[in-house]
């Protein structure tokens, strides 16, 4: 049952990055510095540095999911995957809306990755750019 719980609050933290990634380009010089950031906490992730990822998540991903209910979703979902092998940017995509989510400034990006126990596996990470400036994570989806 828990796991089922932990499972619905990743879905509802990334619905909206979902939402709006298909229609998605290749990535601008506006959208770089989200990329960057997004690579840069996708390495954590890869580290096995789940609570540090939850630290890099903008106020909305905070609220959304609980630091210990990230760190057990990531154990469950990206783990199992293993070791990065490689990954690279294939389209992204700016907004000011998110359905479900606060009016901001936001960039949805998908990669193409591959990992140790699956060859083949798109990764969809939504950043938002926080009232500081900085690029932090506002969802996260492996497909």
């Amino acid at each position: 049952m828990k796991r089922l719980l932990v499972a619905l609050l990743c879905v509802l933290v990334l619905l909206p990055a979902l939402a709006c990634a298909e229609d998605a380009a290749p990535v601008t010089a506006d959208q770089q510095p989200a990329v960057d950031a997004a690579k840069n906490w996708l390495a954590g992730i890869d580290a096995g540095a789940y609570g540090k990822s939850w630290d890099g998540g903008s106020a909305y991903f905070r609220d959304a999911i609980s630091q210990k209910d990230w760190e057990t979703a990531l154990t469950a979902f990206r783990k199992p995957l293993g070791a990065l092998v490689s990954r690279q940017i294939g389209k992204a995509k700016s907004l000011t809306t998110l359905p479900g989510a606060p009016d901001g400034t936001y960039v949805v990006m998908e990669f193409a990755s591959s990992f140790a126990n699956k060859k083949d596996a798109f990764e969809t990470v939504c950043f938002s750019r926080e009232a500081d400036g900085s690029w932090r994570a506002a969802g996260y989806f492996i497909r």
